[in-house]
């Protein structure tokens, strides 16, 4: 690495000479990383239409694109959410429906019955679906069967009478591009799934532009993030770029909102409830037992009755649980005693309902009966059992074999849990599940100095305003690292991404070709460690949801753990496993991250996928074992999420059996096109 940070050119093992040389090229005739757009073939039946009468509105629109500044800049916070959201709308039509844009840059989306069309200019299009538009413009509305209705209110609204249509050649806002594409999507609408996106999209929306005024303004430095951990967490600022609701959070008041959103650098004190021991359902593979850690975290002393242990909830979930029967007459007969906030201040971090605080050994897993995105976030009893058995999985030998290999690369661990045993439904066998008051203890293994970063924060936008390219996190590292090594830019990001596959990729297609274990290893799930200059060394994965054994290795596992899976339901088919791993960590993770450095312009997608193949083709993933390099290698296409169609169709994505509880469509492999 020393060659690097002084500047002698560091070789890049699996980057092709030509593609050196054309990144070399793109550098030297745009130095601020920026580069030629591509312009992509219009995909033919992907809602194009060459009717004359539409030929002005659409170079109008194609002029005001080439004018005027990026949206996601805009000095009104408002502007720029509903720009956020209709560029992540559009980013899931396009993947989810393979439509393209025409070769004059614009992409055209017929709606209402294909009597009008939604016209698009693209700013940005990328190979991995990490798109960039302008604003979205209507056309044909004035002679459709059904006019669409205009938003009475609210930034970039449409200009019309409120509740009138909508007049031809008018700019859409988010709500409204949502009902329209929701329409299209489907045989036959289901109007109150749309509306339910409609208004989720909203909700998504004015968080957003909450979110972006609070950035905006000048940080208090009392508020600022302890750990270089907490601020990555704080950082995704707009969301999934590729959901359409990213930030919807069904059932959370503004006061709320303040105090639980990483994003707004909430915190607040657990409430805790003292469980009566009968009641009391829990499991560690530690030494220490789960009461025995929170009781710790209390930190109370005489604060528990006897006979109790301590359970530490989410405010909002107190509060929503008083309101259940079945936890109210417990708390009304005494076998669950209400104690009220107490202790330190605790922070969100990227998931919201896991926290964290400074100084502690323990992250906390909270139930939260929220809607965030597609799912309610309370815990289930299988995810509780699956964090233990991970943990004594890697404890009977399989993390010793993995650290020998890979060294820089561990899970974060869930080795501990507790909560209450409530009256299952009638029917039901056992206790309910979930019961909302269900808590993980997740190990905090990262000190205050260390640069231990959640993925998905370190290339989210950060739309805060002044010039563009929007920045990110991980684009002001790299340019630190340009100026520091005194070498080009797009060289620079080259060079870090491929270190990043072998600290970060790496690992995991060991664990899954090795062991038989593939992890739901998408962007928020995983950290990246660096070292003291930004350069990646290592990484983590957490989650205790997001496992999956295959049948194939299941005499071995069993074999260090007897009785694996029983508890977790973790054990899924080859073939399951194969589809979900290729999304989490070849489509949301790698892709993404190509996308990311791609569309903020600090490298060109095309080397990088070139860079991507040569590191799948070569011995040290062969050697992993792993089906996915050559999936990805083959494959013209992938089996990819809908977060669209599993939003319409009303899917929470934690219910039911894996198989079903998402919507996977098929996309173009770029890796196979490169």
């Amino acid at each position: 690495m020393s060659t690097a940070l002084t500047g002698a050119p560091t070789a890049l093992p699996y980057l092709p000479q030509q593609a050196a040389a054309e990144e070399a090229g793109a550098q030297a005739a745009h130095p601020d990383g920026g580069g030629p757009q591509r312009a992509a073939p219009e995909r033919a039946g992907a809602g194009a239409d060459a009717r004359p009468a539409r030929a002005d509105a659409e170079a109008g629109s194609r002029a005001r694109a080439a004018a005027e500044p990026d949206r996601l800049l805009h000095p009104d916070p408002a502007v720029a959410a509903e720009q956020a959201a209709l560029e992540a709308l559009l980013r899931c039509w396009t993947r989810e429906t393979g439509a393209r844009p025409g070769p004059d840059g614009l992409l055209r989306i017929a709606v209402l019955g294909g009597a009008a069309r939604l016209t698009v200019p693209v700013r940005h299009w990328s190979a991995c679906g990490w798109h960039r538009f302008g604003a979205a413009v209507l056309t044909g509305a004035s002679t459709a069967a059904e006019p669409v209705a205009a938003p009475a209110t609210g930034p970039g609204s449409l200009a019309a009478e409120p509740g009138g249509p909508a007049p031809d050649g008018a700019p859409v806002d988010a709500v409204t591009a949502a009902s329209l594409l929701a329409a299209a999507a489907a045989d036959r609408p289901d109007p109150g799934r749309i509306a339910d996106l409609a208004a989720r999209v909203a909700d998504s929306v004015t968080r957003t532009a909450d979110i972006l005024a609070h950035r905006r303004e000048p940080a208090d430095p009392a508020a600022r993030p302890a750990s270089p951990f907490l601020a990555a967490e704080q950082d995704l600022l707009l969301g999934h770029p590729l959901h359409p609701t990213p930030k919807s959070r069904d059932g959370l008041g503004p006061a709320q909102s303040a105090a639980y959103s990483p994003e707004l650098r909430g915190s607040f004190r657990l409430h805790w409830y003292a469980v009566d021991r009968e009641l009391l359902a829990a499991g560690s593979a530690l030494t220490s037992t789960a009461e025995q850690l929170t009781e710790s975290l209390l930190a109370t002393p005489g604060l528990l009755p006897p006979g109790t242990a301590a359970l530490p909830l989410h405010p909002w979930q107190a509060r929503e649980l008083a309101l259940r029967p079945a936890v109210a007459a417990l708390l009304a007969d005494g076998r669950l005693h209400d104690l009220g906030p107490h202790g330190e201040p605790w922070y969100p971090t990227s998931s919201v309902r896991t926290v964290c605080r400074p100084g502690t050994p323990w992250m906390l897993k909270l139930s939260l009966g929220l809607r965030i995105t597609n799912s309610r976030r309370e815990n289930l009893r299988k995810e509780l059992h699956r964090g233990l058995e991970v943990h004594r999985l890697l404890e009977s030998g399989l993390g010793e074999e993995w650290r020998a290999a890979h060294p820089g690369f561990d899970i974060v661990r869930d080795p501990a849990w507790i909560g209450v045993d409530l009256p299952g439904a009638a029917g039901q066998d056992g206790p309910a599940d979930p019961s909302g008051l269900d808590t993980v203890l997740r190990q905090q293994p990262f000190g205050p100095d260390q640069r231990a970063l959640c993925v998905a924060g370190l290339v989210a936008e950060q739309p805060l305003g002044g010039e563009g390219p929007v920045r990110s996190r991980l684009g002001d590292l790299l340019r630190s690292l340009s100026a520091r090594c005194g070498r080009p830019l797009r060289t620079v990001a080259t060079e870090w991404f491929l270190r990043y596959l072998d600290a970060v990729v790496l690992p995991v297609l060991w664990l899954d070709g090795r062991a038989g274990i593939a992890l739901e290893a998408h962007q928020q799930n995983s950290l990246v460690l660096l070292d003291t200059v930004g350069w990646p060394v290592g990484g983590r994965y957490r989650d205790n949801q997001g496992y999956y054994f295959r049948t194939s290795h299941a005499d071995r596992l069993h074999a260090r753990l007897p009785g694996l899976g029983e508890a977790s339901d973790t054990f899924v088919a080859d073939a399951t496993a194969d589809e979900r791993f290729a999304y989490y960590l070849g489509i949301n993770h790698v892709l993404g991250l190509i996308g990311a450095l791609g569309s903020q312009r600090l490298a060109d997608e095309q080397v990088l996928l070139a860079a991507l193949r040569r590191f799948l083709a070569g011995p040290r993933a062969a050697a992993t074992g792993s089906a996915l390099p050559a999936h990805l290698l083959e494959a013209a296409t992938l089996r990819c999420k809908a977060n669209l169609l599993t939003r319409l169709n009303g899917l929470d994505e934690l219910v039911g059996p894996v198989e079903t509880q998402s919507v996977y469509v098929d996309i173009a492999n770029p890796v196979a096109a490169a």
